[in-house]
């Protein structure tokens, strides 16, 4: 059964993937700030004479230029304009540097207009101390409420670093994970804006970890005078970005790991051995034509990335094996205010054996069955799809907070919406070890939730949802759905 949905699914995704031309969430850009389009001229070719940006008194014209898909001195028909315009607008909302974006097309002579681009741009610099918990996601903690796994300490981002859409992360973490790590990115480092590059490197210590998986629950293992694992990491990252919706990373990825010999007491699967150093390799090639990528609700996404343990590099080579993992998500309009989204989440993985640290099934990130959230699923392979009819409760609005002195603050947006959800899966273990009844079987959820959607690309979704023993509860989250 499950099969023929997922084919059928497939289906639906392939027919439709190239429609859905409808305005969408950051469409209410032009439908509340007046946008003067050339509405009025009857003539069939527009040329740009000039392209006018105010506001941006941080990010630099080649960053902004980037994502704009016109030029001046173009000779355009005024509908091909209107989309480009149109697309140009949600390419920069996308880059995260902005709150607000609008376009102006101001005519300067018959047929020869200026395009003026207004920009509210964000708060770039957050010196944040933060206190927040360390579990695989926010229900789990809640469930437990245990102290001991909260997390604190200091954050410094400084994104749009140098009004170059590089990013510089800091981050010094104490309690249940101690973390010192510094990571800097940079999108462009060619003429063309093509090609990109980014490097971390860090410590991470921890007095308590997860051993074992027994009856779908993670069984930790502490001890409160020595630590039970140790890892120095480095990443270093090549990406390319020939055009606007497409993106490769080249990824190389180093670890090393110290674990207490009492893991490895507990669960003779946990690792090999007590030092782990090795490499990793890991490639993504991902397409987005979402119309906003914190809150999708147009266009589709897609990626495919793979994911290599072990190089034959350091002494540790029995670390080797391998996985695929790929998403893929399609979003429509039905009517003025219902919206519908789709998505497919898959992993196949080499028959090697993969240590339990470093073994991830369902229950991680965004790849879990909504009404499981307390549940890990261990496994080599496995399906997931996720459902969501969503209806507009209150359509975006725009609001002025009068108090707030700062642009990058006072001008918010919000909106809500009502959903209605069914999630499947299935997960393929071959390596089971204790007592974990969803691991080969057939599970799903379903259920309804309320999203507040704002700026900064801030979500928060309250659900009640039910798995199919009959099992509910109330779960908060803070990205999207699907």
């Amino acid at each position: 059964m499950l099969s023929r949905f997922f084919l059928f699914f497939l289906f639906v995704i392939g027919v439709n993937i190239s429609q859905s031309k409808s305005e969408s969430y950051f469409d209410f850009l032009l439908k509340k700030i007046p946008t003067p389009l050339i509405s009025t001229f009857d003539s069939s070719k527009i040329i740009i004479n000039k392209i006018i940006l105010k506001g941006n008194k941080i990010t630099k014209l080649q960053i902004i230029s980037r994502e704009i898909l016109f030029k001046e001195n173009d000779t355009l028909d005024y509908k091909n304009l209107t989309l480009l315009i149109s697309q140009s607008r949600k390419n920069l909302i996308n880059t995260s540097l902005f709150n607000f974006v609008t376009i102006n097309a101001d005519s300067v002579s018959q047929n020869k207009f200026d395009i003026t681009i207004d920009f509210i741009e964000r708060w770039y610099i957050w010196p944040l101390p933060f206190f927040e918990f360390s579990d695989r996601n926010f229900n789990v903690w809640w469930k437990t409420k245990n102290f001991s796994k909260i997390d604190y300490g200091l954050y410094l981002v400084w994104d749009n670093f140098r009004g170059r859409k590089e990013s510089l992360k800091l981050q010094i973490r104490f309690g249940y994970n101690e973390t010192y790590s510094l990571a800097y990115n940079i999108p462009y480092i060619d003429k063309e804006k093509k090609i990109g590059m980014g490097i971390t490197a860090g410590i991470k210590h921890n007095h308590e970890i997860p051993y074992l998986t027994d009856y779908n629950k993670q069984l930790v293992y502490k001890n409160e005078k020595n630590y039970v694992q140790q890892n120095t990491f480095g990443t270093y990252n090549i990406t390319y970005r020939k055009g606007i919706f497409n993106l490769h990373t080249f990824q190389l990825n180093y670890n090393d790991f110290i674990f207490s010999d009492s893991l490895l007491k507990l669960n003779s699967n946990f690792a090999e051995q007590t030092h782990n150093k090795f490499l990793s390799f890991y490639y993504q090639l991902k397409c987005d034509h979402r119309d906003n990528r914190a809150y999708p609700l147009l266009g589709y996404y897609y990626d495919i990335e793979l994911t290599k343990y072990g190089l034959g590099v350091f002494e540790n080579k029995k670390i080797d094996f391998a996985f695929m993992h790929t998403s893929i998500r399609k979003f429509w309009k039905l009517n003025n205010r219902f919206y519908l989204g789709g998505g497919i989440n898959a992993k196949i993985s080499t028959p090697a054996f993969q240590p339990y640290y470093l073994e991830k099934g369902l229950g991680f990130g965004n790849d879990f069955v909504r009404a499981y959230e307390y549940y890990v699923v261990d496994g080599q392979n496995f399906i997931l799809l996720k459902s969501n009819l969503k209806f507009e409760l209150i359509p975006t609005k725009i609001k002025k907070i009068k108090f707030v002195p700062s642009k990058k603050f006072n001008i918010i947006h919000y909106a809500l919406y009502l959903n209605v959800f069914a999630d499947a899966a299935y997960v393929n273990d071959n390596q089971i070890v204790g007592n974990n009844i969803l691991s080969n079987s057939y599970l799903f959820g379903s259920g309804l939730s309320l999203d507040f959607v704002t700026y900064y690309d801030k979500v928060m979704r309250l659900e009640y949802s039910c798995n199919k023993k009959w099992q509910s509860g109330i779960f908060v989250h803070f990205i999207a759905p699907i």
